[in-house]
């Protein structure tokens, strides 16, 4: 089925769900935890279960946002999760099973740097206070694979407003999780942890999305659980998978992928049918769905929301 690209794209009033109704949901899971505790006496085993318990799951699927539309077929999620990076638990495709090390609870979110208060978060706690939605994005991996897929989650924009920045932060520095012993793949010689970064300006741009969700669920270990950033008009190594720092800062980051190769993989990553990387062509792109090569579009078809971010900057690297 073809889906037709609406254009003129703003976010409705989304729908929160009401305070009292996770402060009750909240008590009933206390409570139910209480009466495991005293039923298993003299056992561990509650507790660690309670410890890695989503306490947010009741909240998918969200609503979806009806103004927007991908323009592809979903990928299946059985497509995505058996072909997604991680570098975290390795650099093959395949890297579901070594992902299910991951755990996403506790899970504490930091948000420092050039803020008027340093603040932390357990990721149930921040994700209660956002108003979730679905968004149906496509995906461009800077290899020259795509898909579209039904995220869930809230603009970054609001996570900016609520760690109120100084107004001399131009930059937002993201960094994942540092664990080699839970994590296979940092155990290799790769920079840890990931490392991302964005304009303030590009941080705040409506399509800037933080992911806590997938397919009508909590997000997938793979996909890069319990929270990620989707940037559709990227290049898909730009969206940081299992964040627990914001830093915001006046410099810019030196990203993950700089580090390793700062001749093919820049701070921008704006994907550029024209632009090609060193090793291959940018032109054109294979659905892992239906392996079709479709041809791609500058910014991937987003240039309506985000060209303007980019005035000024002509000597900038913008595609790689």
């Amino acid at each position: 089925m073809y889906f037709r690209q609406r254009r003129g794209w703003e976010i409705p009033e989304r729908l929160a769900t009401p305070e009292s109704v996770y402060l009750n949901r909240r008590e009933i899971i206390r409570v139910a935890g209480l009466a495991m505790l005293g039923g298993v006496a003299g056992s561990l085993l509650p507790n660690a279960a309670l410890a890695q318990s989503d306490l947010t799951a009741g909240l998918y699927p969200a609503p979806r946002n009806s103004k927007y539309a991908t323009g592809r077929r979903i990928t299946p999620e059985t497509a995505n999760t058996n072909y997604n990076k991680f570098y975290e638990f390795g650099t093959q495709m395949d890297v579901a099973g070594e992902a299910e090390a991951l755990r996403t609870r506790p899970w504490e979110l930091r948000i420092d740097g050039m803020v008027e208060k340093e603040l932390f978060f357990s990721i149930d706690d921040l994700i209660r206070r956002m108003p979730l939605e679905e968004r149906l994005y496509r995906h461009r991996a800077v290899e020259g694979w795509s898909m579209a897929v039904p995220w869930t989650g809230f603009p970054l924009a609001s996570l900016v407003e609520l760690a109120r920045p100084l107004s001399n932060a131009r930059f937002l520095r993201m960094e994942s999780f540092l664990d080699p012993a839970m994590a296979s793949g940092q155990n290799s010689f790769y920079p840890w942890p990931y490392v991302e970064g964005l304009t303030i300006a590009e941080a705040t741009n409506e399509l800037a999305f933080l992911v806590t969700g997938a397919y009508g669920k909590p997000v997938g270990k793979v996909m890069g659980a319990p929270l990620r950033l989707h940037l559709p008009w990227k290049y898909g190594f730009k969206s940081i998978k299992s964040i627990v720092r914001f830093s915001f800062v006046d410099e810019q980051p030196v990203s993950f992928w700089q580090q390793i190769q700062p001749a093919e993989y820049g701070f921008w990553a704006n994907v550029n049918p024209d632009v090609r990387h060193p090793r291959w062509s940018q032109a054109m792109e294979r659905d892992i769905t239906t392996g079709e090569l479709v041809p791609t579009q500058i910014f991937n078809g987003y240039g309506e929301f985000v060209a303007g971010l980019y005035g000024g900057l002509d000597d900038e690297p913008l595609y790689m």
